[in-house]
């Protein structure tokens, strides 16, 4: 992304996305206080995120001895209850849909990809389905201390491990197949990326016209095998992305705010929630609601409007595909590519 002098000005920042994540599927009932249970709490748990300013949702669906789902079935009648209770919002499916351990002692991993490439079919549609790309460690103990997980069931050694050795399997042969049940599906995919070379991999899909959409991403900055907290990759990681994409900053535990914090006055969009971050300060538990409203807040200070549900859509450029790669190359604001014999560097706008 390009910085002009005038833009760190919030009259010409986009209005600020606020992305809720308040589902917590690694928790259990009891680690956090404001975990979903029941499916009229999981429909509570978005409207009093809407209320508080949140325009995204990040869903994923509880069973009732708190064990993340599996069954489509309850995430379709979350999405339609959902489509009712928050008709403004961006519903956003979670692409792991669980990665809870079974039981103590039990692999913390995501589904097949079978199970997984079913939430193209879900009904009602979601807005949105997050999908990785290259399978990853994800370690998202790696960088959180016995701070951070004091009281909680991570805390418990055969817990910890099972977190501690999770992949991500994201290969080809999965966001290949993905991206287009997606599309045939009119399902925006929301990449969710670690670091530098998974947006280079990102990249090459749009070069090479294997998605040719708007750009959506998460900056996951939870270590471990993603991105960590040092702002110089933060910012390093903005300045790669795309003019034309959209990007939201997603970190963990207490450096949630301060990371957010940055990207809020850099002209990026936001993600909290009890997913990410359970604390406000060390020892004092924090709510999904109270989250949203710190950001609200500090955007305020700073001058930078929230997005209506209407912004966020219009933001997020919702059922927007484009012909092919050169067409969205030019959306994104990216070079076109190379024309063969086509010799020096690339310019926006080459001619002949």
């Amino acid at each position: 992304m390009h910085f002009h002098d005038d833009s760190l000005f919030p009259e010409n920042q986009e209005k600020l996305v606020i992305q809720a994540a308040p589902y917590g599927p690694e928790w259990l009932p009891g680690d956090a206080d404001d975990l979903p249970l029941t499916m009229d709490e999981h429909v509570q748990a978005a409207v009093d995120c809407y209320n508080a300013g949140a325009t995204v949702l990040h869903i994923h669906v509880r069973e009732l001895d708190g064990k993340g789902s599996k069954r489509m079935s309850m995430f379709n009648e979350l999405l339609g209850r959902l489509r009712e209770a928050v008709p403004d919002m961006v519903l956003q499916i979670g692409g792991s849909i669980s990665f809870a351990p079974e039981g103590e002692g039990g692999d913390a991993k995501w589904l097949a990809y079978d199970t997984r490439h079913l939430l193209a079919e879900l009904t009602p549609a979601p807005d949105q389905v997050t999908i990785a790309i290259n399978t990853s460690q994800m370690n998202i103990v790696e960088i959180m201390n016995d701070d951070d997980l004091q009281g909680t069931s991570i805390a418990k050694p055969d817990y910890y491990r099972a977190y501690r050795d999770m992949v991500v399997e994201a290969g080809p042969e999965f966001y290949l197949e993905h991206l287009k049940r997606l599309h045939a599906n009119g399902i925006q995919p929301h990449f969710q990326l670690a670091h530098l070379a998974q947006l280079e991999t990102v990249e090459r899909l749009i070069r090479a016209g294997v998605y040719t959409g708007p750009l959506i991403l998460n900056y996951v900055a939870i270590g471990g095998g993603f991105a960590g907290r040092h702002p110089a990759d933060l910012v390093e990681f903005i300045r790669r992305v795309p003019d034309g994409a959209v990007l939201t900053i997603e970190s963990s535990m207490r450096a949630v705010a301060p990371m957010n914090a940055v990207a809020i006055a850099l002209g990026q969009h936001v993600r909290v929630g009890n997913e990410d971050n359970l604390w406000r300060a060390k020892g004092e538990r924090m709510s999904s609601v109270a989250q949203v409203e710190q950001m609200v807040r500090i955007s305020e200070a700073l001058g930078r409007e929230i997005a209506t549900g209407a912004d966020a859509k219009r933001i997020y450029k919702l059922g927007e595909y484009y012909a092919d790669a050169d067409e969205t190359l030019a959306r994104l604001g990216m070079v076109p590519n190379r024309r063969p014999g086509q010799r020096g560097f690339m310019l926006r706008d080459a001619q002949g």
